[in-house]
């Protein structure tokens, strides 16, 4: 049901247009009497939301209403190319740093966030379909993101995520799957292949069935990997089931099975990486290390229709087993659950146009962690940690955005929130044993203030100082240097950002642009302790985090031929300019692993008929520090890339990719360390080489 005070052509109008194009109309149309309407949702394929699953559009307007940096992506604009990883879908996203390491396994950082990570993530809240995949403490994995499962992608830069309960540094990215309303088509089926022994095969279904609907999606790859010992196989599995209990309540169930075995060839010298990059590192052949993960997942959100918003109450459970043999063979078995309820709500406050966000969030985990001495080939030698890890959170949030004029809104936040985390166990178990029953509290709150204005419509400006915390999780506290695993109670990250920037369009313009500068205390940074031992983290005392974040197009020319195609130029700009501050050791030294600048620029030619080709290039001018001490750099490169896709009769597309034309020899990823030594530094990982790709989709 719906009731709404204006003529039903005001409405359509109103549908496409930004919150404050709406809030604007609302202050200058007469009110008439209400009328109430009573409808269904659009069928499948048609555009068509409900209350757990809102229209792209509705989705990406509601983005576009936050204060600060975000950006909504169309999944389908990734379709034509060999989206495998994260850096595939998020590319031409300004601000984010991921760089490729092996086969899925990507280094993820949003302004710097978990900057010195060497694997995994930390603070980013990595979340699907807004339902966290982090673990408990606050650690996340890539693997279960499915870019072929995806129907959007939603990133909120720093404290933008708010809405979500997020206060990190780096913020949040969501990634939505699709239901049965708002899947492009309710059948679809495509088959990929390329180079290194590469092939994917994918399907999905999705049906409407009166008040029920479900979509289901799963995804199989394989790859032989570029380098010696890279060789994957995944299995992805993706599905909701919804049901409309009445005009007012919907609930959506949400599951997930994911199967990941991955080799992995390791880290070289530089001298090796950049003379004969295709090799794997000894020891991880002998150790024969590899990453396998078996994950499900099961999530609930029920939605409830009041008067002045919505409630939506999400709750989810996750399973982890984790076999991974290392520098020791890590064997590992967790879950992760919670709870959170959230208002979003829109009413009249003093005669002005207020909307408020309100959430909480209680989410735990236990994992019992288990290590053994890898004596070769993966086998486990003798046990050296048997330990429980139990992380628990409390949080509470809310964010308002009061409207003081019909363009302009002012924004205010809070999130207070207590992480707890609890270790016991027996470590060094095979040499020295020592028995641990330790833990350590966090607590905090995290303030926000922020303007939007939107001066005319599809034009925004935005300002914001945001507040932000960043908890270690268990891989920071405990650590291992040589044979010795400790708990180390690290201080939390804290640190104050401040952005100002702009997005829109204008004629054949688009744009988004921000600057932003975050001061830090106790920011957790990390080093290479030896030859396939993960990095020891610590804290540095204060550091300076500030840049540009910018992407641009403009349509160069249109009609062509005179039949609707279009010439569109792109640009992707980021700058980083990371620092530790008067250090007492390192000065104002650069922090290690950020290059400078990083460019991506790409002409697409589009003929409505179907046909398009975009020949691109991936520029760093000037490689990142490797060290603290800031005594050398990786070198700088530049990737040519072109990829072409057609639309085929019967619902088929066609798609080739290829990547690194000139097969450049690059460091696509390393791991810092304090100074290096051409001799023992053995933290580097070479870039892919020339690639070849390609695929067919069929909808229907």
């Amino acid at each position: 049901m719906i009731r709404f005070p204006l003529p039903r052509a005001g409405l359509i109008a109103l549908a496409a247009a930004s919150p404050f194009a709406i809030a604007t109309a609302m202050a200058q149309t007469t009110q008439l009497p209400t009328i109430t309407v009573e409808g269904r949702p659009a069928p499948a394929g048609q555009g068509g939301g409900t209350l757990t699953s809102p229209p792209v559009a509705e989705q990406r307007r509601a983005v576009n209403s936050t204060a600060g940096s975000v950006t909504h992506i169309d999944a389908e604009t990734t379709r034509n190319i060999y989206a495998t990883n994260l850096r595939d879908v998020l590319q031409d996203t300004p601000g984010i740093l991921v760089q490729n390491r092996y086969s899925q396994e990507v280094r993820l950082s949003i302004r710097g966030s978990g900057l010195a990570r060497a694997f995994h993530t930390r603070g980013i809240e990595i979340l699907q379909d807004g339902v966290p995949t982090n673990l408990a403490d606050g650690s996340g994995d890539f693997y279960q993101i499915d870019p072929l499962a995806l129907r959007a992608i939603e990133v909120f830069r720093g404290g933008n995520a708010l809405p979500f309960g997020s206060s990190t540094l780096g913020g949040a990215i969501n990634f939505v799957t699709p239901t049965a309303h708002t899947a492009t088509a309710p059948n679809v089926f495509s088959l990929e292949a390329g180079s290194f022994g590469t092939i994917r095969g994918h399907g999905s279904v999705s049906r409407v069935m009166g008040d029920w609907d479900f979509h289901a999606s799963g995804t199989v790859t394989h790859s032989d990997g570029w380098r010696a010992h890279e060789q994957q196989t995944l299995g992805q599995f993706n599905a909701n089931v919804g049901r409309r209990i009445s005009d007012r309540v919907e609930t959506r169930f949400y599951f997930g099975a994911y199967y990941t075995d991955v080799k992995l060839p390791g880290s070289l010298t530089f001298s090796a990486a950049m003379t004969n990059p295709r090799q794997a590192a000894t020891a991880a052949v002998t150790g024969d290390q590899a990453r396998n993960t078996y994950v499900q997942r099961l999530a609930n959100v029920t939605s409830i229709k009041l008067d002045i918003g919505q409630l939506d109450i999400t709750s989810w459970v996750i399973h982890k087993h984790l076999n991974h043999p290392i520098f020791q063979v890590l064997d590992q078995d967790g879950w992760t659950y919670g709870i959170s309820p959230r208002f979003t709500g829109s009413f009249n406050l003093g005669g002005y146009r207020n909307d408020l966000i309100v959430g909480a969030r209680i989410f735990a985990g236990n994992n019992q962690a288990l290590q053994f001495v890898n004596v070769g080939n993966a086998v486990r030698g003798a046990q050296t940690v048997n330990a429980r890890q139990v992380a628990t959170n409390y949080e509470a949030w809310f964010e308002n955005r009061f409207f003081i004029l019909p363009q302009l809104a002012l924004t205010a936040g809070l999130k207070a929130y207590v992480a707890k985390r609890d270790f016991a166990g027996r470590l060094n178990m095979n040499t020295a044993p020592v028995t641990v029953d330790t833990g350590v509290t966090y607590s905090g709150v995290n303030p926000r203030l922020g303007l939007l204005w939107e001066p005319i419509r599809d034009v925004q400006l935005f300002a914001n100082v945001t507040r932000s915390s960043d908890v270690p999780d268990f891989s920071d506290l405990t650590q291992t240097a040589a044979a010795t695993t400790a708990f180390v109670p690290l201080k939390a990250q804290t640190g104050t950002t401040f952005e100002i920037g702009t997005r829109g369009r204008w004629g054949v313009f688009s744009w988004e642009a921000t600057a932003y500068r975050a001061d830090l205390r106790n920011q957790m940074l990390q080093f290479n302790t030896g030859v396939g031992i993960p990095a020891a983290t610590f804290n540095a005392a204060r550091t300076q985090l500030q840049g540009v974040e910018l992407a641009g197009s403009v349509d160069l020319a249109r009609d062509l031929t005179g039949h609707g195609d279009r010439l569109t130029l792109k640009q992707v700009w980021t700058w980083s300019d990371f620092r530790f501050v008067r250090d007492p050791i390192y000065g104002n030294n650069r922090l290690p692993l950020a290059p400078e600048h990083v460019l991506r620029t790409s002409l697409t030619y589009a003929h409505p008929a179907g046909f398009s080709i975009t020949p691109s290039v991936d520029i760093v001018p000037q490689g990142a520090f490797v060290d603290y001490r800031n005594t050398f750099r990786v070198p700088g490169y530049a990737l040519f890339n072109v990829s072409a896709a057609a639309r085929l009769p019967n619902g088929g597309e066609a798609f080739v990719d290829l990547r690194n034309i000139a097969d450049k020899r690059y460091i696509s990823d390393f791991g810092p360390v304090v100074l290096y030594n051409a001799a023992t530094t053995t933290s580097f990982f070479p870039g892919t080489g020339r690639s070849i790709y390609g695929g067919l989709r069929m909808k229907f």
